[in-house]
């Protein structure tokens, strides 16, 4: 979000550090309430529930997570988001999703990596989406499965969107096929390892589209305190996608430093590299940057955006190394945010 300023309630960090040293617990639930302030949605209020999943306690089955997220705005807002990535035991099955609900304001700049601040309309959006993943594991840390997506986008209102057509009600229902390789020691906060994967999908709108990605992540650590981690994604769209299923720049997961969906256009090309570190007892640090490139056609245009940042880390439960994140990044034009986040960014 646009020049985000959150504030995090640090009197939980201490029962969150007593809980994390519960060893014989294999459902934990690490709460955190927060406070926040952004354009779109002025004051709002919450909290952040992230649980780490471990039924079966064996070497053959890598620590699952969850998170349900709510809050609430002074302009009556709604967002309520649950993620989940799970592994079945020995790691035979792999799913993971997300179900999200909110009545939120955004921001429409247009489409394009050229668009200016002065074409900013605020609007208004009731979505529902729904994501899910079913994989098998077929060795080597390989899965392979399907997937199925569902997007409805309605009661779209604002000053003048009528005369962008774009901005109207859309509903899109897809269905694809996953490759996935994940080697990491942990899906929260990785350390070594790499995650390659490929999906592919045919979604029904009201203009039928293709899409694909391919996400590649690759982490190395020195001393069990210095980590290098890098990220290469890429997303393009075939077809005539929906304005809300284009490849967008912004937010935590995707480029950090720009607001939410600030440029947004057919294909996405980005590389983004962290280094992060610990500095003393349960504190660390991070350090990052990426390039970007977001095009209609023409793969490497001169539209290239770029980013960076700094960030601390704090570590709320050493069993599971599950840390708290605080991240502070910039981009081009005046886009500015900072995130607050249970694990990394990827």
């Amino acid at each position: 979000m646009d020049k985000l300023v959150s504030a995090l309630f640090f009197f939980t960090m201490f029962p969150l550090i007593i809980y994390g040293q519960d060893t014989t617990k294999k459902v934990k639930i690490l709460p955190v309430p927060t406070l926040g302030y952004s354009p779109e949605t002025k004051t709002y209020i919450g909290a952040v529930s992230l649980l780490t999943i471990d039924l079966y306690q064996d070497s053959l089955t890598r620590i699952s997570n969850g998170k349900l997220e709510f809050n609430y705005t002074w302009n009556k807002q709604i967002i309520l988001e649950s993620e989940w990535n799970y592994f079945f035991k020995a790691e035979r099955w792999f799913t993971k999703g997300k179900v999200h609900y909110s009545k939120y304001p955004d921001f429409y700049y247009g489409i394009g990596a050229n668009t200016p601040d002065s074409a900013k309309l605020l609007y208004n959006c009731n979505r529902i989406i729904y994501e899910a993943y079913v994989l098998k594991n077929i060795g080597n840390y390989f899965f392979t499965g399907i997937n199925v997506k569902y997007g409805d986008y309605r009661n779209v209102s604002s000053k003048g969107f009528n005369s962008f057509p774009e901005l109207t009600d859309n509903l899109s229902f897809g269905l694809g096929y996953s490759l996935l390789r994940d080697s990491r020691d942990n899906l929260l906060t990785p350390s070594k390892g790499i995650y390659f994967n490929f999906n592919a999908s045919y979604n029904f709108s009201n203009h039928n589209f293709g899409e694909s990605t391919i996400d590649i992540r690759c982490y190395k650590t020195w001393n069990g305190k210095l980590t290098w981690a890098s990220r290469l994604f890429n997303e393009s769209n075939f077809g005539n996608p929906p304005f809300y299923e284009l490849a967008f720049l912004g937010g935590d997961k995707y480029v950090r430093g720009y607001t939410y969906g600030r440029y947004r256009d057919k294909n996405l090309t980005t590389l983004q590299t962290e280094v992060r570190g610990t500095v003393f007892w349960r504190v660390g640090f991070a350090a990052f940057g990426g390039l970007s490139d977001l095009y209609n056609h023409t793969f490497f245009t001169m539209n290239m955006k770029y980013n960076f940042g700094i960030g601390l880390r704090f570590l709320v439960d050493k069993l599971d190394k599950t840390n708290l994140r605080m991240d502070y990044a910039i981009g081009e034009v005046g886009n500015s945010g900072f995130y607050i986040s249970f694990g990394e960014s990827f």
